[in-house]
């Protein structure tokens, strides 16, 4: 644990709308979210942008890169940030010597890969308001996994932006909220957002997002 503090002495704060890196840039570190909200994206051709993810205290940006050696998406920060610079090259060869942080390395990547398996479900199978059913249970628990409250949380991103990750409308976005409104699910106030009956959200989703 000594030697990989001392990889990670190195903290870097963004404020909020700030790159953390941009599509094409090399691979040079892997960065820790200490404080923040994140997003990953991507350009189309025609300008509009592609929301690839949402990120928060925890999770490990930079991964996209280590196959190519280059970044395929923008990093984003949603709110005032901070995050650790974990140097890669150092990383890798301390992972070789320690099979353990090998071992956690390989699951962090995992995750990520299950991760985009369920952004594809959600892309492949799921209609609008059980999308958005996944999306809101999906922050609850990785918000409970930090220790803050399930039911209640504010969302860094704009409706646009979650109709983006979500493969959605802008109106589409906005009328599903408000049928859950509607429907009691949740209670929403600018941007704060109060689960209201989880278990009704999740028999919305049924057995297609366990």
């Amino acid at each position: 644990m000594a030697r990989v503090d001392r990889l990670v002495n190195h903290r870097r704060k963004l404020r909020r709308g700030e790159h953390l890196y941009r599509a094409g840039n090399p691979l040079a570190v892997l960065y820790a979210i200490r404080s923040g909200f994140m997003k990953t994206c991507a350009l189309h051709d025609d300008g509009r942008e592609q929301v690839a993810g949402f990120h928060m205290m925890g999770d490990l940006l930079g991964l996209d890169a280590i196959s190519s050696g280059r970044h395929m998406c923008d990093a984003v920060a949603l709110e005032d940030s901070e995050v650790c610079e974990i140097p890669f090259a150092y990383l890798e060869q301390l992972s070789r010597e320690l099979p353990s942080l090998q071992h956690q390395l390989h699951r962090i990547m995992s995750r990520e890969i299950v991760r985009d398996y369920g952004v594809m479900l959600l892309l492949g199978t799921m209609k609008a308001e059980e999308r958005l059913a996944a999306f809101l249970l999906n922050l609850s628990q990785r918000f409970a996994a930090r220790g803050y409250s399930a039911t209640e949380f504010n969302l860094r991103m704009t409706r646009e932006e979650i109709g983006s990750y979500l493969g959605l409308k802008l109106e589409t976005i906005s009328r599903a909220f408000s049928r859950f409104q509607q429907d009691n699910l949740i209670e929403v106030r600018h941007k704060h957002v109060r689960i209201r009956d989880p278990e009704r959200l999740r028999l919305l989703i049924g057995q297609q997002c366990p």
